[in-house]
């Protein structure tokens, strides 16, 4: 008899590519694997039609579309990680010496309000600085991948034809949240960093409490949990073990053209720590100051346990 062929949805990458090579199988399942960096408006599609059996997902994506009755359970992979410091940008002549002269002004998002990585940059803002979100305007440059999502009152969408980083290089925008210093054009020489080196501010909010943020999860349509009670656990021990295979040779040095993302993990490991922990007890405390932001900055309207966000076979695994 065949394995169960479960269509997954995954962005390529060190912590998986052993997964998509045959190295590491799922025990009693076949992934066919699609690759969510060449299939446009993949989480999207997951979101709106819950088009896939099995897929990555944006963690505020998912915890949105959990509030608006998503069909589909986390699971406690947590697949990438960035730091997000580098992630708040500034127009050089706009005379910003603190944070907190934002309060006030129009701030731009890339993309939506839920986007991770805004929530992420706003919680550093506010924790880090003392901003008061409140006080902001959000300009955002595109919707939500949740199309209900009803935004705070005090979110406001960029005008037709207007680009964000153009506003923010001519001045038009103090601010933007959501672009990294790769992102922009070496012509928009008005656009400096919040931190000049984004990585270094992030290890050392690491190294001073713990903060190392999650973007990425895997998620389970819930007919499909329903219909193979076993694939939870099968799938968490498959995908650690594809993880720890790249963490090995991260440790060894074997990883072939490394990138920004293979260096901060490399960073993690240098701190003895594990660059990419998986379940829930290693990453509570995070997810549930993560809760706290989302309901404060008002992604999230009423705040849910943690427990209650993960499919429940799941809870007390650690890989």
């Amino acid at each position: 008899m065949s394995n169960p062929l479960l269509p997954t949805v995954l962005r390529m990458q060190g912590n998986v590519a052993p997964l998509e090579d045959g190295r590491v199988s799922v025990e009693g399942f076949d992934l066919s694997i699609l690759n969510e960096s060449t299939m446009k408006g993949a989480f999207r599609r997951m979101v709106r039609s819950h088009e896939f059996e099995v897929s990555e997902l944006a963690l505020t994506t998912y915890v949105v579309a959990r509030e608006y009755g998503a069909r589909f359970t986390a699971l406690p992979i947590f697949l990438v990680r960035e730091f997000h410091h580098g992630a708040i940008l500034f127009n050089r002549h706009a005379g910003i010496t603190d944070p907190r002269q934002l309060e006030g002004q129009r701030v731009g998002v890339d993309r939506g309000f839920t986007v991770t990585t805004g929530v992420w940059a706003r919680s550093i803002l506010a924790d880090e600085y003392g901003v008061d979100l409140s006080k902001i305007t959000w300009v955002l440059s595109s919707d939500e991948h949740v199309e209900n999502f009803e935004p705070p009152a005090n979110v406001e969408y960029l005008e037709e034809g207007r680009e964000l980083r153009e506003e923010l290089n001519n001045g038009a925008l103090s601010c933007v949240i959501g672009f990294f210093p790769h992102d922009i054009p070496a012509e928009y020489e008005n656009i400096v960093a919040l931190y000049p080196d984004g990585l270094q501010a992030g290890l050392d909010a690491f190294d001073a409490r713990g903060h190392y943020p999650i973007n990425h999860l895997m998620v389970v349509r819930n007919d499909i949990l329903d219909a193979h009670p076993t694939l939870p656990r099968a799938m968490f021990d498959a995908f650690s073990q594809s993880k720890d295979l790249y963490v090995d040779a991260l440790r060894a040095g074997l990883i072939k053209n490394p990138d920004h993302i293979d260096d901060m993990h490399r960073r993690i490991l240098d701190r003895g720590k594990d660059p990419l922990p998986y379940g829930l007890a290693p990453n509570r405390e995070l997810l549930e100051t993560y809760i706290e932001s989302c309901v404060s900055q008002g992604v999230l309207k009423n705040r849910v346990a943690l427990d209650d966000l993960f499919e429940p076979s799941t809870l007390d695994l650690v890989g």
